[in-house]
């Protein structure tokens, strides 16, 4: 019996964790697009791993380190009209164990001609100083 308590505590715990997890991980998402429809490309960027060994695949292209996805964003959307508004649908956060996570969503921009949307999988990662995308695949 004392396992079983132990065993539906440890459970209850770990949905705690979980639940934490998932809202913390949609705030920095949701910052993210705050950052981005405001035209800041660099605060955007902070939900990423500052680090080369960060994957960005997009557009065909696989690319490797924080630096090379930033320089991307800044060629893609070179002014506030490229960058449009930005919107997340979260359709799946996946906790994988209490530091790892992956996220599947879509994405929309509405500009003044367009309406580029997508799918994005993204691999993320707790750190000492919180959840980071460590891998975006986006389409």
């Amino acid at each position: 019996m004392r396992t079983l308590v132990l065993l539906v505590c440890l459970i209850l715990s770990f949905g705690a964790k979980a639940d934490d997890a998932n809202q913390q991980i949609r705030v920095l998402l949701q910052t993210q697009v705050k950052a981005w429809n405001s035209g800041d490309i660099e605060s955007f960027m902070e939900a990423f791993w500052a680090d080369p060994r960060l994957r960005f695949i997009s557009r065909g292209k696989v690319r490797y380190g924080w630096q090379s996805a930033y320089e991307a964003y800044l060629r893609n959307y070179p002014d506030r009209d490229a960058m449009g508004r930005l919107s997340f649908n979260i359709e799946l956060i996946d906790l994988l164990n209490a530091d790892q996570a992956i996220v599947v969503g879509r994405w929309q921009l509405v500009r003044k001609d367009d309406q580029p949307n997508g799918i994005f999988t993204l691999v993320l990662q707790r750190f000492d100083g919180g959840w980071r995308i460590i891998h975006d695949h986006t389409s």
